[in-house]
């Protein structure tokens, strides 16, 4: 092994300890996965999903993107949606943003990045939406924060407004879409006050019959 040996020593300690806690972790692991959560997040390197909420693995299914973004057309996004609703049947889908989002800063700065623009124009629509209200801020850290806040939210009504959602609630399943934010200086998690469980609480427009 030439390269990044450091990086397999490391997962024989982590291991090794998970071991020594309890040494039918991983037996048992392998046999099932049964998590009781989807977490939607940035794919920021700062943003860990199990770690910040102090999880094990197996706890947690993961789904990670540029600024936490879920699009009707990602095919991707909405697979592990479906997957994570229809089979494992988990009972929260949790939207998790960050603030200081490279992804949001680059959506409001108006300068060409590449391949990415196309992605990013998707909180650009976010910005449009809610442009009056975050020009209104003085600082630019305040817009940056109030855009990361308000994407999430967004991202939280469009996993609502899919038919797998809606299609699990019809059904009677126990499912709960929330949208949280995280602090990356001083780890922090913030709950933005979303939480929608039925299809009562979302716009009459996006209901399905």
């Amino acid at each position: 092994m030439r390269v990044l040996k450091d990086l397999f020593d490391e997962n024989r300690k982590w291991a090794e300890k998970i071991k020594k806690s309890d040494p039918d972790f991983f037996t048992k692991l392998s046999k099932q996965q049964n998590p009781e959560y989807l977490w939607i997040g940035c794919s920021d390197s700062r943003v860990p999903a199990t770690e910040i909420v102090n999880k094990m693995p197996g706890e947690f299914f993961v789904h990670r993107n540029i600024a936490n973004v879920v699009v009707h057309t990602d095919l991707n996004c909405l697979s592990v949606i479906q997957y994570a609703v229809e089979v494992l049947r988990i009972k929260h889908i949790i939207v998790c943003g960050h603030y200081g989002c490279g992804g949001i800063k680059a959506a409001m700065d108006n300068r060409e990045h590449g391949l990415i623009d196309n992605w990013l124009r998707n909180i650009k629509d976010v910005y449009r939406l809610h442009q009056d209200r975050i020009d209104a801020l003085e600082k630019e850290d305040e817009k940056h924060d109030l855009l990361c806040e308000l994407n999430v939210v967004e991202q939280v009504y469009n996993i609502c407004h899919t038919t797998i959602v809606q299609n699990a609630w019809k059904s009677g399943q126990n499912l709960t879409v929330h949208g949280w934010i995280y602090s990356i200086e001083d780890g922090i998690l913030k709950d933005l006050n979303v939480c929608i469980s039925n299809r009562d609480e979302i716009s009459h427009v996006h209901r399905m019959k």
